[in-house]
């Protein structure tokens, strides 16, 4: 996907890129047609590959386009960004929370504004109109643990880490891989509730060096954050474990792909964040122009050709699109 992106300034907390449209006038406000997307955390090779897929689609749409996100994983942060947007009256506002609950009022606010709302990582967020999901996240924790267990021979203890406690969707996954181990699995074990690392890579890795040195017979890990997966995978790198241990979880080639190589890390899954920016944006436009996303919408797009709506959210659907990855297949993902 060919990216045309064009960066601007910000201020310590806020950075931000835009292609396509009209700028910003030099006061930082924007036109009724402009689209932002609020992410985690600026900087990370995730998100840089997804605001490929809002400038190239915001490219092809003829879209202003701007991503936007703290320079910490701080909460607050993000909810102060998402306040300071709210007087510049964007078309529409995607946003992928660090935690669901603490932006529920700030979008509450956008909302009241004539704003349309599309989050992602957020099931059920109540002042979203739309939530959109790459797949449906029990099946993905299943899917995960399925392939943990596999590798660990169906025995040994193992342990989950998450971006953050308050991640909706790490904390989903963390849920359905326990619930598929005690079904399908009892001869493994969780040592512990889900770890937090604030999706920080040096943090994971000192997490996976106590774990080590807590539980000398560990044999899986879980990572839910990109920055877990290289995290955890330094550390097994360093204790020579790669024989001895089973390291799996969400990342991208770029953030853990070497350690994939070396055989410290077994097996990845992700969605493309790049395809993830082509949907929010297309479904914020859809959205901005009085159209609806129902059960069986087709947004033309790989992996979300037929949204299905997710158990117990009334505003929520969730496509079919994670990638599984290990050194057999690295090499086709450049990324």
């Amino acid at each position: 996907m060919a990216a045309v992106a064009a960066s601007i300034a910000a201020t310590a907390t806020l950075a931000a890129c835009s292609s396509g449209g009209a700028a910003p006038d030099a006061s930082g406000a924007a036109g009724g047609g402009e689209y932002v997307t609020v992410v985690k955390l600026q900087g990370i090779s995730w998100f840089d590959r997804m605001e490929q897929g809002l400038d190239a689609t915001a490219t092809e749409r003829g879209l202003q386009s701007t991503m936007v996100g703290p320079d910490d994983a701080s909460p607050e942060k993000q909810v102060k960004i998402i306040q300071d947007l709210i007087a510049r009256q964007p078309a529409a506002i995607a946003v992928i929370p660090l935690s669901p609950q603490s932006i529920e009022g700030v979008l509450g606010q956008a909302k009241a504004a004539g704003i349309k709302i599309v989050t992602h990582e957020a099931p059920g967020q109540k002042n979203a109109d739309v939530d959109i999901e790459a797949f449906d996240n029990t099946a993905y924790g299943e899917h995960m643990m399925e392939n943990l267990v596999q590798c660990m021979g169906g025995e040994g203890e193992y342990v989950t880490f998450v971006g953050s406690l308050t991640a909706a969707s790490h904390m989903e996954w963390a849920e359905a891989e326990l619930a598929y181990a005690t079904t399908n699995a009892p001869g493994i074990t969780r040592v512990s509730d889900p770890i937090e690392t604030k999706e920080d890579l040096t943090a994971t890795y000192e997490r996976a060096k106590e774990v080590l040195a807590k539980h000398p017979n560990i044999k899986g890990f879980v990572g839910s954050a990109a920055s877990d997966v290289a995290g955890i995978g330094r550390a097994i790198e360093e204790a020579g474990l790669e024989d001895q241990t089973c390291v799996m979880g969400t990342s991208i080639p770029s953030t853990a792909g070497k350690y994939v190589e070396t055989g410290a890390v077994d097996k990845m899954f992700f969605w493309d964040p790049a395809i993830t920016g082509e949907v929010l944006l297309t479904v914020a436009d859809m959205l901005a122009k009085g159209e609806t996303i129902d059960a069986g919408t087709d947004l033309g797009i790989e992996g979300y050709t037929n949204l299905q709506p997710v158990d117990g959210a009334t505003n929520t659907f969730h496509g079919d699109a994670w990638i599984d990855v290990d050194a057999s297949n690295l090499s086709d993902y450049d990324f």
